[in-house]
C-alpha cells in the first residue's frame, strides 16, 4: 500500500502547481520568442557514438532553436553523461532528457548490462519483480540525468508476426499485460522518472512495421475497447505521466485515408483526452518514421500532431519547416493560441517539478559500476523463474539422470547446438556434467568436436547457408537416429534473431534438422530466445522455453535439466495451436 501511495504521489508531482511553479513557468514562458515556444514542444535525436559532426549539429540546434529536449540513442554511458552536461550548459531553457530504455539503459548504451526483455518478464508469475526491475531502471535514469523513459510497452502482442512489437510486449494475455505494465510504471515513477505508456491505441495486432509503412488495424471499436485499450485505461488510472501515440490506420476510430492515429484529433483528443480522461503529456512516436512521412511532409505532420492534441513532437525531421507550419496553424486558428500556450506551459511545469532549473553535472566516476549494480541480481532471479515447460510428453526424461539404471550411471547424451557454430556455457556444462557429445551447427558451417565424427567425409567443410544441401543435414540426422547408444538427445537453439522476419534468421536446413530429431521421445529442445520461434516444431515431444541466451539463463537451463530447480514459468504467447 505504501509503495502504491508513493508511486501515485510521485506521478502527480510532475504536474503539481504552486505559487513558485507558476512564477517560474510564467517567467520562462515570457522570456521565449514565438519560435522558441514552438520548439519547446520538440524533442530531437542525440547519440554519443556518432562523432564530432553529430555533436556540433545537436549543439547548433540547441543554440539556434532552444529545443525542448533530447532523445538519446546508441552510445556509451560516460560519453552520454558528458554530452548531457555540455548540452544542458549551452541551452537557454533546461532540456528534458529522454531515452527509449524498455529493458534498461543497456538497450542503448555499451558497457551496460541489459535487463530481460518484457516477453521474458511476461513468463514469470511474480509481477512484483517487474516493479523491482522498473525501480532499478529508474535509478539508472537518475544516475544519467534522464527524466523520461519511453516505457513501458503496454501493447498486447496478439499477432505473432508483429515485426515491431513482438518480444517488447509482456505477451498476449490482457490481464497479465495490464498488471505487469502497471508495476513497471509504478516502479519507474517511484524514482521520479516519467513513464510513457505506448503505443496508443495499441500496436500489438499488426504485421507491418510503422517505421517503414502505415499499418492498418481493421477491428471494430468494441473489439479495441475490450482488448487493446484496456492496458491504457489501467495506466491512466495509475497516473502514468506520458502516453505515446502510435502511427496506425484504424478506420473504426478515424476513416480519413492515410491519416495515422498520431495525427488524428478523433484518436488523440476525442478518445484519449476526452473519453479516457488522460491529463498527462501526450507525445507522438517519432515523426521521422515512414508511417507518417510517406503521406505527410515533416512540417505538416508537426502541425497536424499539435492540432490533433499532442503536447510533444518526437523527432520532427525539419525544425524550420515545422515552425513555419505550426505558426500558420495558429494564425489560421486551426490550432488555437490558448491551446498552444497551454501545451508550452504544461511542458515547462514538468521541467520545474523535475527541478531542471537547478541541473547538477552528472559525475562520471564509478558511473558504469553504478549502472550495473542491480542488474545481475535481478537477471538471476528472473532467469530462474522464467524457464517454461512448453511441452513434455516424456514424463520420465527430466531430470536427465532418471533415465538410466542404476541411477549413479550417467546417461549417454548427444547435445546438438544450433547457433553460431561455437561452444557456449550450455554446451560446456553438458560436456562437463554428462560427458555429452557436442555437435555444432550454424548458418554457415557444420562442425563436430567429438572423438567419433558423425559425418566424417564432410567434417570441417565450410558451406554457405544458401548452398547447403539437405542431404548433408540428413547425414547428421540419420547418424543420430542410428546411434542407439544415446539415451537422450538435447537440442539447444540460440543466437537467432529476435524478430520474426525470415523465420528469425534460422535457416531451413537447421529447422529440417530440428524438426526431424525433436519428434523423438528421448529428445528435449531448448529455445534460448524469442519463444515464437517454437512455432516451427509444433510436433516436438519435449520443448523448453528459456527466452534469453545469456550465461545466467543457460546455467539455470542445465540446473533444470539436472532436477536442481523446477520450471516455474508460463508461456506468455501462443506458439502452436496445441
Amino acid at each position: 500500500i505504501t509503495i502504491f501511495f508513493i508511486s501515485n504521489l510521485s506521478a502527480q508531482c510532475f504536474f503539481q502547481k504552486s505559487k513558485q511553479a507558476n512564477y517560474w513557468v510564467d517567467s520562462v514562458f515570457n522570456s521565449l520568442t514565438e519560435e522558441e515556444r514552438i520548439t519547446q514542444l520538440m524533442i530531437i535525436r542525440a547519440h554519443s557514438n556518432l562523432g564530432v559532426d553529430h555533436i556540433e549539429n545537436v549543439a547548433n540546434q540547441i543554440k539556434k532553436y532552444n529545443v525542448g529536449g533530447l532523445c538519446f540513442f546508441q552510445g556509451g554511458p560516460v560519453r552520454q553523461a558528458n554530452l548531457t552536461n555540455y548540452y544542458q550548459s549551452i541551452s537557454k531553457t533546461p532540456l528534458l532528457i529522454s531515452i527509449d530504455a524498455e529493458w534498461g539503459l543497456g538497450m542503448r548504451l555499451d558497457s551496460v548490462i541489459n535487463f530481460p526483455k518484457p516477453m521474458m518478464l511476461g513468463a514469470i508469475n511474480n509481477s512484483n519483480i517487474v516493479y523491482d526491475v522498473a525501480t532499478a531502471i529508474g535509478k539508472q535514469c537518475n544516475r544519467m540525468g534522464i527524466q523520461l523513459n519511453f516505457a513501458p510497452v503496454v501493447d498486447i502482442n496478439n499477432n505473432p508476426n508483429n515485426p515491431v512489437i513482438n518480444d517488447r510486449s509482456f505477451g498476449e494475455n490482457k490481464i497479465d499485460v495490464i498488471e505487469k505494465s502497471k508495476q513497471y510504471t509504478l516502479g519507474l515513477q517511484a524514482q521520479n522518472v516519467m513513464a510513457c505508456a505506448k503505443h496508443f491505441p495499441g500496436h500489438g495486432d499488426v504485421d507491418v512495421d510503422s517505421h517503414l509503412a502505415l499499418p492498418t488495424i481493421s477491428k471494430s471499436f468494441e473489439e479495441l475497447n475490450n482488448l487493446e485499450l484496456e492496458p491504457f485505461k489501467s495506466q491512466i488510472k495509475n497516473n502514468v505521466s506520458t502516453v505515446m501515440m502510435a502511427h496506425l490506420s484504424i478506420p473504426a476510430i478515424d476513416t480519413t485515408q492515410y491519416l495515422p492515429t498520431s495525427l488524428s484529433k478523433n484518436v488523440v483528443t476525442n478518445l484519449l483526452k476526452n473519453k479516457l480522461k488522460f491529463k498527462g503529456l501526450i507525445i507522438t512516436d517519432a515523426l521521422e518514421m515512414k508511417g507518417v512521412t510517406k503521406y505527410f511532409p515533416s512540417g505538416e505532420a508537426s502541425a497536424l500532431a499539435l492540432i490533433a492534441g499532442n503536447d510533444l513532437l518526437c523527432l520532427p525531421e525539419q525544425i524550420e519547416e515545422s515552425i513555419v507550419k505550426i505558426k500558420e496553424a495558429i494564425l489560421q486558428n486551426k490550432l488555437s493560441k490558448s491551446d498552444f500556450e497551454d501545451k508550452v506551459k504544461k511542458v515547462l511545469l514538468v521541467k520545474y517539478n523535475l527541478r531542471l532549473y537547478q541541473f547538477k553535472n552528472i559525475e562520471t566516476e564509478n558511473l558504469i559500476a553504478d549502472l550495473n549494480s542491480e542488474t545481475i541480481k535481478l537477471r538471476t532471479k528472473i532467469s530462474e523463474l522464467a524457464i517454461t515447460i512448453v511441452k513434455q510428453e516424456n514424463k520420465n526424461i527430466i531430470p536427465l539422470t532418471s533415465i538410466t539404471k542404476p541411477f549413479d550411471v550417467l546417461p549417454k547424451v548427444a547435445c546438438i547446438n544450433i547457433g553460431n557454430g561455437t561452444e557456449n556455457l550450455f554446451s560446456r556444462r553438458m560436456k562437463l556434467e554428462y560427458d555429452a557429445d557436442n555437435y555444432y551447427y550454424s548458418q554457415t558451417y557444420l562442425k563436430n568436436d567429438t572423438v567419433k565424427n558423425l559425418i566424417e567425409p564432410q567434417n570441417g567443410i565450410t558451406i554457405s547457408d544458401t548452398k547447403i544441401k539437405y542431404e548433408l543435414v540428413k547425414n547428421i540426422l540419420d547418424s543420430c537416429l542410428k546411434l542407439k547408444k544415446y539415451d537422450a538427445i538435447i537440442i539447444s537453439v540460440s543466437n537467432f534473431n529476435r524478430r520474426p522476419a525470415n523465420n528469425f534468421e534460422i535457416g531451413d536446413a537447421a529447422f529440417y534438422l530440428i524438426k526431424n530429431i525433436s519428434n523423438l521421445n528421448n529428445c528435449i529442445s531448448f529455445f534460448f530466445g524469442n519463444p515464437y520461434a517454437i512455432k516451427n516444431i509444433c510436433n516436438a515431444k519435449n520443448v523448453i522455453a528459456c527466452y534469453d541466451e545469456d550465461d545466467i539463463t543457460q546455467g539455470f537451463a542445465i540446473d533444470f535439466l539436472n532436477g536442481r530447480i523446477n520450471a516455474k514459468g508460463k508461456l506468455p504467447v501462443t506458439v502452436c495451436n496445441n
